[in-house]
């Protein structure tokens, strides 16, 4: 899929929901886009690796983790079983680790930051829920487009 999020901007306007939350990249796909999935959680990642787990079929995991940078919610084996399950990409609103690894990835990753230090994995959360932050909401089943310039939300699949 080629495209640009200002291309995207400028050729859908209104339609589109443009997130104002200043992502740091780290996967080794610069571009990625596809179907949004959710999950909610605080410094435990047990729902992540449990979704990562399962068939992405292209879909792009956002994560709320709060913006909390005290643990990581992704690190290399979680990012390592997205790509072998067909996931674009994940968006972490919160702390990735083994960043290293995770930019040799053929896997869109954008989070807040990093922080060697593990999450609980007790599986606290919500899953496949409406997330909000950088000034939009996202909702399960909507298209995440995510280039260098940022992320753009649509209600459907853009014809890109």
């Amino acid at each position: 899929m080629d495209f640009a999020t200002a291309d995207l901007i400028d050729d859908f306007g209104d339609e589109l929901r443009s997130c104002e939350t200043q992502f740091r990249h780290y996967g080794g796909r610069a571009s990625f886009a596809g179907p949004v999935a959710t999950v909610r959680c605080h410094r435990d990642n047990g729902l992540v690796k449990k979704l990562m787990n399962t068939p992405g079929e292209g879909r792009v995991l956002v994560v709320d983790g709060g913006g909390s940078l005290a643990s990581a919610l992704m690190g290399d084996m979680i990012a390592a079983a997205a790509v072998a399950n067909g996931w674009a990409g994940a968006v972490i609103y919160g702390a990735v680790r083994d960043v290293g690894a995770l930019r040799e990835l053929d896997l869109g990753v954008k989070a807040l930051g990093s922080n060697p230090r593990k999450s609980a994995k007790d599986g606290a959360g919500e899953v496949d829920v409406p997330v909000a932050f950088g000034g939009v909401e996202f909702r399960p089943g909507d298209w995440l487009y995510s280039d260098e310039d940022g992320i753009v939300l649509a209600e459907r699949e853009l014809p890109v």
